[in-house]
């Protein structure tokens, strides 16, 4: 089983995650704030990977903390648990609709961090919820996975669809990406034999 499980402590955010990238898709969500905890559940429930996050931040401040945090023990689990990345299928894309939205996420699971976010929101909230804190999450997310990470809605108007439809994609794309290939399960995906841009 690929698991993996860390704590990251801060003077500002206390987080546990543990993930298992063969499970189905069964959560554990706490951060503090609902409306992430919400996405973090989707994108468990979406990628079939097992995540359990536990956050204690200082929310009293703002939720920035608690968001970014978030997204960089996330992320360096996933990339714990992904090892040498050996027998990856490695890309993963997704198209999700949800009502009038339509979000497409492309990944590579390159070991070369990188973010193309092409998505706008028309409020600044979503009830407490800063909106901004979205693409602070992905770039975290993407930063510590070591993934090369496209978001782009196609369109849409409803703010909470634009944001719900791009944590699904998200997490379509990487079911994807994490599956063993049966046909190279013995190497890692890349002529070079290593993942990783310092090679």
């Amino acid at each position: 089983m690929r698991e993996a499980s860390l704590q990251r402590n801060t003077k500002e955010t206390r987080i546990s995650v543990a993930v298992n990238l063969d499970g189905t898709g069964q959560y554990n969500i706490s951060t503090g704030i609902g409306f992430l905890d919400h996405m973090l559940e989707q994108l468990s429930r979406h990628s079939l990977i097992d995540i359990s996050v536990q956050a204690d931040g200082d929310t009293h401040i703002d939720y920035h903390h608690t968001v970014e945090d978030s997204a960089l023990a996330l992320g360096e689990a996933v990339s714990q648990a992904l090892g040498d990345r050996k027998g990856v299928t490695r890309y993963g894309e997704a198209t999700i609709p949800m009502d009038e939205t339509l979000t497409r996420v492309a990944l590579d699971l390159s070991n070369r961090p990188y973010l193309v976010w092409r998505v706008a929101f028309s409020r600044d909230k979503l009830g407490t919820f800063d909106t901004e804190l979205f693409k602070e999450w992905f770039q975290a997310f993407a930063q510590m996975s070591g993934a090369t990470l496209h978001v782009e809605t196609l369109y849409g108007e409803n703010n909470h669809h634009i944001a719900e439809s791009s944590f699904k994609a998200l997490a379509r794309a990487l079911r994807r990406a994490v599956e063993i290939d049966p046909r190279k399960a013995d190497a890692v995906p890349s002529t070079k034999g290593v993942l990783g841009g310092s090679l």
